[in-house]
């Protein structure tokens, strides 16, 4: 059976933001997504792939649940380098995250670390 979007659909993700230029500096020059383009409605960036449009809202308010995370291969190295860059990991009081902001899922199955953009979308880094 054929998907309802066809074999070569691509996902695209949504940030909203309150100021386009802030969110777009942060997300190509400190996360280090690539720039693809401006348009009246969003700009454009590449992650590896998979399109992300940042979509100015006026008035946004962000979710307390994650908006758009990445998996890495080694998550402490990203933290690192995120640190590094200014951003600042989230530490949730109660939940047994170590000296990184790392929270390890019970059983060892991924680690988990969360961070915010410049709007407070909650973001996060994920090692399985």
């Amino acid at each position: 059976m054929t998907m309802a979007l066809g074999a070569g659909f691509k996902v695209i993700n949504f940030i909203q933001t309150r100021d386009r230029s802030t969110a777009l500096a942060f997300y190509r020059d400190v996360l280090g997504l690539t720039f693809v383009m401006d348009d009246p409605f969003a700009s454009v960036l590449d992650q590896n792939g998979t399109g992300l449009r940042l979509t100015q809202i006026e008035g946004f308010t962000p979710s307390p649940h994650p908006a758009l995370g990445w998996q890495v291969s080694d998550i402490q190295a990203s933290i690192r380098d995120l640190t590094a860059r200014g951003v600042t990991m989230k530490i949730y009081d109660g939940f047994g995250q170590d000296e990184l902001g790392i929270w390890h899922a019970p059983g060892g199955t991924a680690q988990i670390a969360w961070f915010e953009d410049p709007d407070g979308n909650l973001l996060s880094l994920t090692q399985v």
